[in-house]
């Protein structure tokens, strides 16, 4: 059996995030998650996009009216997670995106996580 294709969010994201590079959409845990380089900067949960933060960036979004991915367990226990929603508009062209994804790759950057073994220069 083939797969499915991408529901039509997914191919919507892909669009608004090409002026960023080569994006690879993957499907995982019922929603679907972006790379851009083998970086994770954004997912889409119950047909919403959220974009990566970081305790530099999160406020640029949560001052735009973004909200926070949040979510939750059999036993109703919630998390959140450093995912923010965008302002509307940025859901209407790769221009409009290009901001905000470049704020979320720039957390991915921030905060990939360095190989074992390997040390940070001095």
């Amino acid at each position: 059996m083939p797969p499915r294709p991408p529901p039509e969010i997914v191919l919507h994201a892909i669009e608004l995030f090409a002026p960023l590079g080569a994006i690879r959409a993957k499907a995982m845990f019922g929603g679907w998650g972006f790379y851009c380089d083998d970086l994770f900067f954004a997912l889409i949960a119950d047909e919403t996009i959220y974009l990566k933060a970081d305790e530099q960036s999160a406020a640029i979004f949560a001052d735009a009216g973004g909200a926070p991915f949040r979510y939750s367990f059999k036993d109703g226990r919630t998390e959140t997670m450093n995912y923010w929603t965008v302002p509307e508009e940025a859901l209407e062209s790769p221009a409009e995106m290009l901001p905000w994804a470049r704020e979320a790759l720039a957390a991915a950057i921030r905060n990939r996580k360095k190989p074992p073994g390997k040390r940070a220069r001095a």
